[in-house]
């Protein structure tokens, strides 16, 4: 899916809707993309002269990529992200990369749903962890 299409699963517009394409491999796999072009506004001041990719964005691009895994639930419904657990960086992300999530689901409990997800620049592992979401009818 492009990011036009992503819109019909996702309530993220933009500047929030992170990823730029995103759909489930035949591994189950939710596979989702995000190119760094450089005029982002979370890389304004972060940092200047040696922008990098926040690790808490990286997270919400991984979150975006998990609700592929989702998206038969969450027509009409608001994704929340609930948590992340045991998430580590091991690489920094900068202008001109192209971070690529491998998004798992791996429980679920109610309105709760739980992903471990990696990000890769190239074959390079800069993220990983664990994300949980509900998916509520409203917020509030």
């Amino acid at each position: 899916m492009n990011r036009d299409e992503l819109k019909s699963i996702l309530p993220h517009r933009e500047p929030m809707l992170l990823i730029d394409e995103a759909y489930i491999g035949d591994d189950g796999i939710a596979y989702g993309t995000s190119h760094i072009r450089g005029d982002e506004w979370f890389l304004q001041g972060h940092f200047p002269n040696e922008p990098v990719v926040p690790g808490v964005i990286q997270c919400e691009m991984a979150a975006q990529a998990c609700c592929m895994l989702l998206a038969d639930r969450l027509k009409g419904k608001i994704p929340l992200f609930t948590g992340m657990n045991k998430v580590k960086f091991k690489a920094v992300v900068k202008p001109n990369d192209t971070i690529r999530f491998e998004c798992r689901l791996v429980k679920e409990k109610a309105v709760f749903y739980f992903a471990e997800v990696k990000g890769f620049v190239g074959e390079k592992l800069c993220l990983e962890g664990e994300l949980s979401f509900a998916i509520l009818d409203s917020i509030g």
